[in-house]
């Protein structure tokens, strides 16, 4: 566990406020508003309080935000924070049906959504009771109802005024994560306050490491300025929005995925990291060949969400050391990125998961969960002041996954030197080895 910084996800934001005049969103989309840091602490404390001394809600109570990457999103889901509410964000592309799912299972008093999200989920509200805030309603026109008021209709946010006086304890509940599973329904990934203000503190270790790397001074480079392509309900797009928002860093945000639009910009914004997939990072430099464009203000190329392809680090090599690749590894049961690799380890083992951050512990596990030495291959569990409590309402998964404060992560991976490399999934070993025992006993 970090022995400083902060407890909470409140004490976190709050730090942000000191950053002022800074921009921090800056939408890629033609109509829509950015907010330096200060607008943007003033807008999530106004909506915080009218979550909690108008609506009546209370710490503990959960706060759906379902809609695409657009700057509000950003101030519902810290309005959240400051009220000590439960965070779920939901995954915008679902349909009815899968919305209706999460709401029933996560039981939110409010829901947070832009226009779009309104029409699959506005019968379960009205049903439920749950109050809704619609932002963005010119992107669907519906007749207003008592339980629904729109976002842009309340107050101007006092850029003076204070969140309102709730506690939130670093023991409490601050996200739900809905992740995919093989059963077909998404299952709810809790985390506490004190998971979460770690994951938040994870991506100072990790930049202070890649500066050190560069021959640089941690802290002493100019404020990151991300194009940030990761949506906004995944663990990996959390981890980069801590990572600038400990920087005071700004934000770029775009629609939907488009190489050139992306391209065009990182040239408009000065854009010094990219974060998104290995995928879309490998179309981002193919665009970027195809057009002869050189994104000089270009220094990192941050992939996350699944493995990177080894030829990621000779299509940056074609371009000299100037991009600095890195990737993070960690499921959302993890908080997201609690092993990194970057800089000139990354090119010398481009498929390594890299090494752990001083709050994260790595074991290589043994049928029993016995801690195997290096250089055998076992599976990653991983314990630190980051990882999730388990799983909403589902003690029997929880007990499966959490192991006396480990989460098994059906990864096999190996340690060399230090560096933990991820080889395969526990679930294939086992599938190839029942296909070899069949095999076998057909041929006997």
């Amino acid at each position: 566990m970090y022995a400083d910084g902060p407890r909470t996800l409140r004490e976190f934001v709050e730090t942000t406020w000191a950053f002022g005049d800074r921009p921090f969103l800056m939408s890629g989309v033609a109509g829509e508003r950015g907010y330096a840091y200060g607008e943007f602490f003033a807008a999530a404390s106004a909506l915080a309080c009218r979550l909690s001394d108008t609506y009546g809600l209370r710490p503990g109570d959960r706060a759906v935000v379902a809609m695409r990457n657009r700057p509000e999103w950003q101030i519902a889901f810290w309005a959240a924070q400051l009220a000590g509410l439960v965070a779920v964000p939901l995954d915008p592309r679902w349909t009815e049906a899968e919305f209706t799912f999460a709401l029933d299972d996560s039981g939110p008093r409010v829901l947070l959504v832009d226009g779009e999200r309104l029409p699959p989920v506005a019968d379960w509200a009205r049903k439920a009771g749950a109050r809704v805030v619609v932002f963005h309603t010119e992107d669907h026109r519906r007749a207003p109802e008592d339980h629904v008021e729109r976002y842009e209709d309340l107050p101007a946010p006092d850029p003076l005024a204070a969140p309102p006086e709730v506690e939130a304890r670093p023991e409490d509940d601050a996200t739900i994560l809905y992740a995919p599973r093989a059963t077909g329904r998404p299952q709810g990934i809790v985390a506490t306050q004190l998971a979460q203000a770690g994951a938040a503190r994870n991506p100072r270790f990790h930049a202070a490491t890649s500066a050190l790397g560069r021959g640089a001074v941690p802290g002493q480079e100019s404020a990151p300025v991300t194009l940030l392509t990761f949506p906004f309900f995944h663990v990996a797009a959390l981890s980069n929005l801590y990572a600038a928002m400990s920087a005071g860093g700004s934000v770029v945000l775009m629609g939907d995925w488009d190489a050139e639009e992306a391209l065009r910009l990182i040239r408009e914004h000065r854009v010094t990291n990219y974060a998104g997939t290995p995928e879309t990072a490998l179309d981002l430099l193919a665009e970027a060949d195809r057009t002869g464009d050189r994104p000089e203000s270009l220094r990192m190329l941050d992939t996350g969400g699944s493995a990177p392809p080894h030829d990621l680090v000779a299509r940056l090599a074609a371009r000299g050391e100037r991009i600095e690749p890195y990737n993070g590894y960690g499921p959302a049961e993890t908080g997201g990125a609690v092993m990194a690799n970057s800089g000139a380890e990354y090119r010398l083992h481009p498929g390594s998961a890299g090494r752990p951050t001083p709050s994260t512990e790595v074991r290589i596990a043994g049928p029993a969960g016995e801690a195997l030495p290096e250089g055998e291959t076992g599976e990653l569990w991983l314990r630190g002041q980051a990882l999730a409590r388990g799983y909403w309402r589902d003690e029997e998964a929880t007990a499966k996954a959490f192991t006396g404060g480990w989460f098994r992560t059906g990864d096999l991976a190996v340690i060399h030197d230090g560096r933990a490399d991820v080889v395969g999934r526990k679930a294939e070993s086992a599938e190839k080895a029942e296909t070899a025992e069949k095999a076998e006993s057909a041929e006997t």
